[in-house]
């Protein structure tokens, strides 16, 4: 593959490209088309001296403007029957120095009297100043291009200096080293694009971390559960006769926490990629919520949890049933894997004609203020200390906003710190 050639050289190459055609052009006008633009400024000067004359036909100042035209512009406006042509040279002669451009025009009074004028135009010989121009315009073009390559030098390497060192950090970034850092003060662009990248770098560098982190965490779960079943399946190989239905019940759970673990790493990666479609449906939200209400509290009543549902009508929507229940109840495991003493948990359901809102609302730890917007981010959490849930994954957030946003809906949280969280999100009807 043909090597790129590198930007300086090409902003070098443009800009000495254009002080070459506005030379070009320069000696095209000044040297090759300057007799030929003479004359047609001459012709062009008779035409004005023609439409002169003819709205002042009946002035008496009529032979002082002639006059004028004579002294001003050297067009000699002379009567046709005392006008004489200028003599055709032999071929012998030379041709005159000087020539002419004459033109008749007739002109009729208010009388009705016809009068026709010659309109006479002395070209000048143009030879001399054309070699007088010529000179200078060597002079101007060696002195021209001189400048012209020092000065395309220069600002070629000023513009590409800051894509250069651009360029060579943002190969650091793609090592790897998300704490480098980008500078360009020259241009407002490059100034503007050095910002992006160092925000860029920022924002992958929190994306590494929190990778990182998950990654520690989804093992831990992975590793808990698979050694429990592990224990328990070598005590049943061992001991046979004294499995109990503890036992079995205790394998079983793991396996699900594991089965919800995988289902929601897939989850989150149908939706980022957005693949998972909606299959939309009109039915009953508020009998949906209830049921999964009623399952999750069954789960976890044992652990002195109480789950109050408050709605003031049944409400039906149109959305993807499946997908809606999923956020509801990866929002409702989060409040119950943050609750601490306090575990009443409290969802609301109200409804004004135009959407519907469920609030699910704890009494545990709350968020802090700066940490609210990061919530829903992928791989992000509150706490650098890892809480094995009560069941879930942990990557329920991060789904609730995927789904949410693929209803058109909306959703948020308030938090106060050691107080508790209000979960909520809309639907329109």
């Amino acid at each position: 593959m043909k090597k790129s050639k590198k930007l300086m050289w090409k902003i070098f190459a443009f800009l000495l490209g254009f002080c070459s055609i506005l030379l070009a052009t320069l000696w095209l006008f000044e040297i090759v088309l300057l007799d030929k633009m003479y004359e047609n400024v001459r012709r062009n000067e008779i035409e004005k001296a023609i439409v002169l004359v003819k709205k002042n036909i009946d002035s008496p100042e009529l032979n002082q403007i002639i006059w004028d035209l004579a002294d001003n512009s050297e067009i000699i406006v002379t009567p046709e029957h005392s006008f004489e042509p200028p003599r055709e040279p032999k071929p012998s002669e030379k041709p005159p120095i000087r020539r002419a451009i004459t033109k008749k025009q007739e002109f009729i009074r208010e009388d009705g009297e016809v009068i026709s004028f010659v309109f006479y135009a002395i070209i000048s010989p143009v030879k001399a100043t054309t070699s007088t121009i010529k000179v200078q315009l060597y002079y101007v073009t060696a002195l021209m291009l001189g400048l012209s390559i020092a000065l395309a030098f220069v600002i070629a390497k000023m513009v590409s200096r800051p894509i250069e060192e651009l360029n060579e950090s943002a190969k650091v970034l793609a090592d790897g080293n998300y704490k480098t850092h980008f500078s360009g003060k020259t241009y407002r662009e490059i100034h503007e694009l050095s910002n992006t990248l160092n925000y860029t770098a920022q924002e992958l560098s929190k994306v590494e971390d929190l990778r990182r982190e998950l990654m520690a965490n989804i093992s831990h779960d992975l590793r808990t559960p698979l050694a429990l079943i592990y224990g328990y399946a070598e005590m049943m190989h061992d001991f046979p006769c004294e499995v109990t239905r503890e036992h079995t019940e205790l394998i079983m759970d793991e396996s699900k926490r594991l089965s919800s673990l995988v289902g929601d790493i897939l989850d989150v990666s149908q939706l980022e990629a957005g693949t998972m479609e909606l299959k939309t449906s009109y039915y009953n939200l508020t009998a949906s919520l209830r049921a999964t209400i009623g399952r999750i509290g069954r789960l976890v009543d044992k652990d002195g949890f109480k789950l109050n549902f408050n709605y003031d009508k049944e409400v039906y929507i149109n959305a993807d049933e499946v997908k809606i229940t999923q956020a509801f109840y990866n929002l409702l495991i989060n409040a119950i894997n943050y609750s601490n003493e306090d575990r009443n948990i409290t969802i609301n359901q109200t409804a004004d004609g135009e959407y519907v809102k469920i609030e699910i609302v704890d009494h545990g730890d709350g968020i802090e203020k700066d940490k609210l917007p990061y919530i829903w981010d992928r791989y992000y959490k509150t706490g650098k200390i890892h809480k094995r849930a009560i069941v879930g994954s942990g990557l329920g957030l991060s789904i609730v906003k995927k789904i949410i946003e693929m209803h058109k809906g909306k959703y948020g949280v308030e938090s106060t710190p050691a107080q508790g969280s209000n979960f909520w999100f809309s639907l329109y009807l």
